[in-house]
Formats: C-alpha cells, sequence, structure tokens
C-alpha cells in the first residue's frame, strides 16, 4: 500500500484553490505550475504556494484541513504555512500585497455567476 492518501475535493475548492495560486502567480511572478508542483519546494515557490494557501485560508474561511485537501497537502502543512503568512505580514509590503489580492478574491466571489453560452 504505497499509495498516496487524496480526499475527494469539490469542483468548487478547486476552482477556488485554483484562483489563490493564479493570483499569487500574478503577484509573485511565480507560475502555478511550480506552485503545484508534487515535489518538496524550497525557496520562491515554496513560500508563494503558502501565500496561496494563507489567501484561501483568510478569504474562504476555510478551515486548514480543508485547506490542506484543496491544496493536496496534510493539515499539518498547511497550518505551518498560515503560520509563516501571518508572520510575515508584519513585513509592510507583504501585508500590502495580501490586502490587494484578498481585495481581488472577494470581487471575484462577490461577482454574479455568468453563464457561458454554448
Amino acid at each position: 500500500m504505497n499509495e498516496a492518501y487524496r480526499v475527494p475535493v469539490t469542483d468548487e475548492d478547486r476552482i477556488r484553490a485554483g484562483l489563490a495560486i493564479q493570483l499569487v502567480a500574478a503577484a509573485t511572478g511565480i507560475t502555478a505550475e511550480r506552485m503545484r508542483a508534487q515535489t518538496r519546494m524550497r525557496g520562491p515557490e515554496c513560500r508563494a504556494r503558502r501565500l496561496a494557501m494563507y489567501l484561501a485560508y483568510v478569504t474562504f474561511g476555510w478551515p486548514l484541513e480543508r485547506v490542506a485537501h484543496a491544496f493536496g497537502l496534510n493539515r499539518a502543512t498547511a497550518a505551518a504555512a498560515c503560520r509563516w503568512a501571518e508572520d510575515e505580514r508584519d513585513r509592510p509590503t507583504l501585508d500590502a500585497m495580501l490586502d490587494r489580492l484578498e481585495r481581488c478574491v472577494r470581487e471575484v466571489l462577490d461577482a454574479p455567476v455568468c453563464e457561458v453560452p454554448a
């Protein structure tokens, strides 16, 4: 039994996690693909993914377990990421960036759903 543990995640959660990842990618220049890598990350990719998890945690109001599942990680990793990001908010430039991204997420989610024509 060497299979990775995976929990079913709703399409809505995948879309929202993807939104957080794409916004952090746009703000940091770290591609979404690099943040989604299934290998151990270090450096900028790791920090960018942590920011995306934190963004999901604070803007969607998700519990840490849900954040972890949506990002394909475990709860301890999501918790560590959110603690790191919260500590990093003491840096004014990072705090301002996260404030902008939080507003952006809320704007997108508060907009009416648009039906795509056939």
